[in-house]
């Protein structure tokens, strides 16, 4: 493994914690409705502080990225980790678990900014791709991870009538290995060259990554740097309005494909279905398994094929399964009948969430991180990261904080076809509007997609 493969593993170990913070309430979230005696209304709330932390995390997540480095950001990231799985998982009321979910929330959403810029600025336009795509690997890795995690503890009582605190804890552990490991990772050449204009330390770093592109590679960035204060005007001028557009429709569909609704409640689903609790969280695992191992097709595709290759085939099979379950859940009996019912009318379901998975897995998942890290130019690559981070996080809260409430006022079947009618939409701003990307050098993407100054 070279040593720039090897940074981007240890970057993306943010995704991996980012996935892992996020998904662990679906196996809490029932005992602590029951256990505070929540309402609809403040269990969606619950859940969905985590996410109103992430809007600020990669609202602001921008700024500490750009004035202390990404590799500073980067520990500081895990040691609100580190912070909130502590808190959480002791938490003696509501309030203050709220917090502390909120305090993990805020470094999801400065990961989500800094972690995919780092890889897009050192990883070789050739493999970055798959490179950043590394941080979508590893979110749902750690998906996957807080599933499996949920079932075993829960299946085995591991922590008593306590099952959930253990949940939300053992997240410390990979948080604290985060904080050291980032430790031995260098600064971005390109931050170090254009915010701290150190071209002996850029070049270094930059030897490293590939010594015969080192010149053209300085010269490049020195090129596309624009000597000018960069401030919130700046970045919503005229100049970069195709790029805003693009992340900001981009993390739009990503939320409303409905992807934050069934991570955050995936047991719950599962349970509409007939299941019982113990198969249901078993089916969140085959959930995050199908997660990863089309994750890992796409990433294996998105620098053959392109990113807007994956977002056609992705957005088709999302119609497809999203019309297919909304379709089951008009079809079957209320939702209050007998189990055996519910399973000889949805017992398909299941596969059908499966599938929708690997779609979205495949375009979506394995896309928007590498996307939006790359249609920016270098002087608002922050900013811009930011922007499209926070658009993302900002639909993720308001439908994580929302379902419970459109699940018992709309039913499942509404909630399902608003998701298919969204994913319509999706393929048109793909047909219509999406550059591909793929193979090209970041400042030969400025090039293409910013007005000149």
């Amino acid at each position: 493994m070279n040593r720039v493969t090897r940074w981007a593993l240890t970057v993306s170990l943010g995704g991996f914690l980012f996935g892992f913070d996020t998904a662990v309430i679906s196996g809490a979230e029932q005992d602590i409705q029951q256990l505070w005696q929540l309402d609809a209304a403040t269990l969606g709330l619950a859940v969905a502080m985590a996410l109103y932390g992430t809007v600020l995390g990669a609202l602001f997540g921008g700024i500490p990225a750009d004035r202390i480095g990404r590799k500073a950001t980067l520990f500081w990231v895990g040691v609100l980790y580190f912070v909130s799985a502590v808190g959480s998982a002791l938490a003696p009321e509501i309030i203050s678990f709220m917090f502390f979910r909120f305090i993990g929330g805020l470094g999801v959403g400065a990961s989500s900014v800094a972690a995919p810029m780092y890889i897009s600025e050192t990883a070789p336009a050739r493999k970055r791709g798959w490179m950043v795509g590394l941080f979508q690997f590893n979110i749902v890795f750690g998906i996957l991870i807080a599933y499996l995690s949920n079932y075993l503890i829960a299946r085995y009582q591991i922590g008593g009538a306590h099952d959930w605190r253990l949940m939300l804890g053992v997240v410390a552990v990979p948080s604290l290995a985060f904080c050291i490991l980032i430790l031995f990772v260098p600064r971005s050449p390109r931050w170090l060259l254009i915010r701290r204009n150190d071209e002996a330390e850029a070049r270094r770093v930059l030897e490293m990554i590939d010594p015969e592109t080192v010149e053209s590679e300085i010269a490049a960035i020195k090129a596309s740097h624009q000597p000018v204060r960069v401030d919130l005007a700046h970045f919503f001028s005229a100049r970069f309005r195709f790029p805003i557009l693009l992340a900001f429709l981009f993390a739009f569909f990503n939320q409303v494909s409905g992807i934050n609704a069934i991570i955050y409640y995936t047991k719950r689903i599962f349970e509409l279905t007939g299941q019982g609790a113990t198969a249901a969280l078993a089916s969140s695992v085959g959930v995050g398994l199908v997660n990863l191992v089309f994750t890992m097709l796409g990433l294996l595709l998105i620098d053959r094929f392109g990113r807007r290759t994956l977002m056609f085939a992705g957005s088709a099979g999302l119609i497809a399964t999203l019309g297919l379950i909304a379709l089951a859940f008009f079809q079957a009996p209320p939702l209050d009948a007998a189990p055996d019912q519910l399973q000889a009318a949805l017992g398909h379901v299941p596969l059908l969430l499966f599938a929708y998975i690997a779609c979205f897995a495949l375009s979506q998942g394995a896309v928007i991180w590498v996307f939006i890290s790359e249609i920016f130019p270098n002087e608002v690559r922050a900013w811009g990261q930011s922007f499209g981070s926070f658009t993302h996080w900002i639909f993720a809260a308001l439908i994580a904080n929302t379902f419970p409430l459109a699940l018992n006022q709309f039913g499942p079947g509404t909630i399902f076809l608003f998701f298919t009618a969204m994913m319509a939409l999706q393929l048109v701003y793909v047909w219509r509007m999406m550059p591909e990307t793929k193979g090209q050098s970041l400042e030969q993407l400025e090039a293409q997609l910013t007005r000149k100054p």
